[in-house]
């Protein structure tokens, strides 16, 4: 395996959307959400190793999941683990792991890659990512995978790239915000814009060029660690420093400035997995296309469901059609899956409430 290539897997989410599967204790990257033996942070984890050393796969997640990390991925030292005291959006964190591999390795080569997308077709993947290696070892490029869009998805940010560029690596022209349906439909018609999936691909040094360009003030202040990253002082200079950072994305932060952008359109299939009708897309289904996780179940007039249960309980539906059920220890949600995007914020709601009482 090439030693230069390194992964920064992101693994701090709370997948609200998935609650009361996914929690603020137990999000779900730590789930076997597709009931296949794996989690997803252990079946990404084993993706990325096909091509990159185990031991240049460092894990950024928050604090509080330090334990179910090393659970959950035994080969995986203290060390990959880089936990984060407040919660500070994505181009902090990656800064700091950045920061840490230059100072392990200048010549690194790095994926940022979320921990809990589904990827059906891994080699393709593998494939893709090697491409990008290839290119960022060659140019100054900050690449980034788009996915092809199977339909006009209001959920997901878009890459932009011109029409007329035949080569297999393509420069980015516009990042485009959460479309509403029309403009997304009128996307997908124009055949040139792809989802963001948020997998990045880069060298160390160029991603330390556009900090240095656009973040000059959030580079500073990790730099100022530089002499204890990598040792037993790094904690304390994380714990004291971290969240003076800004609260911002790697895409507003760097991607969205940068005109040295590419994209690669991926040939795997993709799904991030936000919520429990992108997983009913995943699963196994019936002829009535229900989908079922851990349950037994007794149907009549049901129809595109979802049903998840914690063990091997009955569960008895008659008459209900594009249903989320879920039975999770002392909470069954019963809920339309055409108003899963609501789900978060009654989330938030209980915890307001619990906290009131």
């Amino acid at each position: 395996m090439n030693t230069n290539y390194y992964a920064i897997l992101m693994a701090g989410g709370v997948g609200s959307r998935f609650w009361p599967v996914s929690t603020t204790e137990f999000p779900k990257q730590f789930h076997d959400m597709l009931g296949c033996g794996e989690t997803l942070i252990q079946k990404t984890f084993s993706r990325l190793s096909k091509l990159i050393p185990a031991e240049n796969i460092l894990i950024l997640t928050n604090e509080r999941y330090n334990d179910l990390v090393l659970s959950q991925l035994p080969m995986v030292k203290q060390e990959q683990v880089l936990l984060e005291p407040a919660m500070r959006n994505t181009a902090p964190c990656i800064l700091y792991a950045s920061l840490k591999i230059k100072k392990l390795n200048p010549d690194a080569l790095v994926v940022v890659a979320p921990s809990d997308h589904w990827i059906e077709d891994e080699n393709a993947f593998i494939g893709n990512l090697q491409t990008s290696f290839d290119f960022c070892s060659k140019e100054n490029a900050l690449m980034t995978l788009g996915i092809q869009p199977t339909f006009p998805n209001t959920g997901f940010g878009y890459i932009e790239y011109n029409k007329s560029d035949e080569n297999q690596v393509k420069k980015v022209s516009h990042f485009r915000e959460k479309p509403d349906y029309e403009t997304a439909k009128s996307f997908l018609e124009s055949g040139n814009f792809l989802w963001n999936g948020g997998i990045f691909i880069w060298s160390i040094q160029s991603v330390l060029q556009a900090f240095e360009k656009f973040q000059p003030q959030m580079l500073a202040l990790f730099s100022e660690g530089l002499p204890v990253y990598n040792t037993d002082a790094e904690a304390d200079f994380i714990n004291k420093n971290y969240a003076l950072a800004e609260n911002i994305s790697i895409d507003y932060a760097v991607m969205e400035n940068a005109d040295n952008v590419y994209v690669l359109p991926a040939n795997f299939d993709w799904n991030d997995l936000g919520t429990w009708g992108s997983l009913h897309e995943k699963l196994n289904k019936d002829a009535n296309n229900n989908a079922v996780v851990n349950a037994v179940v007794y149907l009549e007039n049901a129809s595109n469901n979802i049903i998840r249960t914690d063990a091997s309980k009955l569960i008895i539906v008659d008459g209900l059609n594009d249903y989320i059920i879920v039975d999770k220890n002392d909470v069954l949600l019963i809920y339309p899956k055409n108003k899963e995007q609501e789900i978060k914020a009654i989330v938030s709601k209980i915890e307001v409430d619990n906290n009131k009482s």
